[in-house]
């Protein structure tokens, strides 16, 4: 953080390509370094609390709602009867709390490597989390998500990978053992989606889980929405499934199902859903090369 004019400092996050996103500070609520992580918590000026790991923002009260819907209902919906849901990281709880939501879902297991997390995030940014924790249907594990989807007898019928960028114990979500277990646990007609950083200038990350979710997944694709305190543009998400259909859910149908669910969203909507695989050329490029993989 670097001072401003007396009132308030700023936090600045950069991904090392020239461009910095910056967060006025009121004040720092929480720092400690974790077994895994240099945490911290700030009362921003305008976007709330905001989580950050590794000088990286990671939520904020403001916006942590685009990406945790758009994670969470675009596979859910698309799905159409999904019951079992793998959320791996998450440990703020967003992503956990808008699986719940699904009166379908019967368990929701959420896999986070650091407990420290979740109990920060439950603490300082209760409004994220809300009482998804305390939910009979939450099954917590706190363990490394690479070993859990080795190991575990589970099936899913949708799997989030929620996980910070590939660096630190994160890596091991971004490598090909991963998603190939991945697709063990998954059961038929099941979902796979993952965030996948800034494509205009995360380029290699996309590629990269494009190409090994391609090698195992019939149909693989990448959806985008804008989450303003992600660095440099619109986030992609990456998409995977062994049914093709499942992508291809009509406007009417995706409407039907959600007017059916009662869910109230602030950024996901069936229109949205369809229009956010419509992605830009150069997006698109990078996609079609890894397919010819």
């Amino acid at each position: 953080m670097s001072g401003a004019d007396g009132r308030w400092k700023r936090f600045d996050e950069g991904l090392e390509v020239g461009l910095t996103t910056g967060l006025r500070i009121g004040s720092e609520l929480y720092r400690e370094t974790s077994s895994f992580y240099d945490l911290a918590i700030y009362e921003t000026t305008d976007f709330g609390r905001a989580l950050v790991m590794d000088n990286i923002i990671q939520t904020t009260e403001r916006d942590e709602f685009v990406y945790h819907e758009m994670l969470t209902h675009t596979p859910i919906f698309a799905h159409g009867g999904a019951t079992d849901v793998l959320i791996i990281g998450g440990g703020d709880g967003g992503m956990l709390e808008e699986v719940l939501k699904h009166r379908s879902v019967r368990r929701a297991t959420m896999v986070e490597i650091d407990g420290h997390v979740v109990d920060l995030c439950r603490k300082y940014i209760p409004g994220i989390c809300g009482k998804a924790f305390e939910d009979p249907r939450t099954d917590l594990i706190i363990a490394d998500g690479g070993a859990y989807v080795r190991d575990t007898n589970a099936r899913f019928d949708v799997i989030i990978i929620d996980s910070p960028d590939p660096m630190g114990p994160a890596k091991v979500l971004f490598a090909e053992p991963f998603y190939i277990n991945c697709r063990r646990v998954l059961r038929p007609g099941g979902v796979v989606v993952r965030q996948n950083g800034i494509p205009l200038l995360q380029t290699d990350e996309l590629e990269e889980a494009m190409t090994l979710l391609g090698r195992h997944f019939a149909d693989v694709a990448c959806y985008m929405a804008a989450v303003p305190t992600y660095t440099g543009a619109h986030m992609a998400f990456g998409w995977a499934s062994d049914d093709p259909a499942k992508r291809a859910v009509e406007v009417e149908m995706l409407a039907r199902r959600h007017a059916a669910s009662g869910i109230a969203t602030r950024y996901w909507s069936p229109t949205l859903h369809r229009g956010a695989f419509a992605v830009p050329a150069y997006v698109e490029t990078v996609v079609e090369k890894a397919r010819r993989r």
